[in-house]
């Protein structure tokens, strides 16, 4: 009997405590339960501020309170605008296979593969000041280090090319400068820019020199985007391999006639003037004049993963 009591008991206190619960609860209002619902349900962390960092071998000073903020800006920015950033990680194993190669064979540091990032998102984007591609190369620069750019090509659309440019160009920064990160900020402001700029403040340090803006943040945001892609769960970022994009087997095909129709060169090659276009951005007509019958290298897929077959009108 006693036991039975002592359930009862037990039972009628739960019974009290749960109505007490509800009963508090209901006494809140429903925003109040909202923001108690949104604390238990969502956080924005910080970041965790880095012991070291290194752009191409060259020391960060994150000591200096200034520069680590500098970074911690372009960290976060970078972090959470996370579909951004996330693209930056696929595409990067679909090209870095590609730069990577070019710039070891011109003595250029691997970390300047995220400079490319940067600059174009790795995708043959414009600018509004005329900048084209990977790289995002002036039309002057480009054909100043050597590349065809007119109404039938555009070699800054080439990625071989243009990284080959974009070596050349820092190596001559470097030999200018004597510095990997001022031959990255020259590569924003241009060689002459910087120049200027460090006769006139007597510094050749990118840290102790005042810039512009976007030159300014310009190391940061490469620091930034190295510091993720190398590391990205620490950022929160979780991607499976077979999520990211896959570089494309190619095969390559010299061409070096004159008054090519690349319409119907494409179906000659088994493909069609949209797959030549997607693999050989640099054309940028439908046809090729070449009077000099000088050879190009036309890039094709190797296999076609998906055909669509042609509507016909019944």
């Amino acid at each position: 009997m006693k036991k039975n009591s002592f359930y009862f008991a037990t039972f009628f206190i739960l019974i009290l405590t749960y109505q007490f619960l509800v009963s508090s609860s209901s006494l809140k209002s429903e925003d109040q339960n909202y923001q108690e619902e949104f604390y238990d349900k969502y956080a924005i962390f910080s970041i965790v501020k880095p012991e070291n960092i290194h752009f191409a071998n060259e020391t960060i000073p994150l000591n200096n309170s200034k520069t680590w903020e500098r970074l911690d800006k372009e960290l976060l920015k970078n972090t959470y605008w996370q579909s951004n950033t996330l693209l930056y990680i696929k595409r990067a194993n679909k090209y870095f296979p590609i730069i990577e190669p070019i710039l070891k064979e011109n003595s250029i540091p691997e970390d300047f593969k995220y400079l490319a990032v940067i600059e174009s998102g790795l995708e043959d984007v414009v600018s509004p000041s005329g900048a084209t591609g990977f790289w995002q190369i002036m039309k002057s620069t480009g054909k100043e280090y050597g590349l065809e750019i007119n109404n039938e090509i555009d070699q800054r659309y080439n990625l071989e090319k243009a990284t080959e440019l974009a070596c050349t160009y820092l190596n001559d920064a470097y030999d200018k400068f004597g510095s990997w990160t001022m031959s990255a900020a020259a590569y924003n402001m241009g060689i002459n820019g910087a120049a200027k700029t460090i006769e006139s403040q007597g510094s050749n340090n990118y840290y102790n020199l005042h810039l512009n803006n976007e030159t300014s943040r310009y190391i940061f945001r490469i620091l930034a985007i190295k510091t993720i892609l190398e590391s990205p769960k620490q950022y929160g970022f979780i991607i499976r391999e077979k999520d990211l994009y896959d570089p494309v087997k190619k095969k390559n095909i010299v061409l070096n006639k004159s008054n090519i129709d690349l319409i119907k060169y494409a179906k000659d090659l088994g493909v069609n003037y949209k797959i030549l276009r997607e693999y050989n951005p640099w054309i940028r007509s439908e046809t090729i004049t070449n009077i000099t019958s000088q050879n190009y290298t036309i890039v094709i897929p190797e296999t076609e993963e998906i055909i669509f077959s042609e509507y016909v009108k019944k």
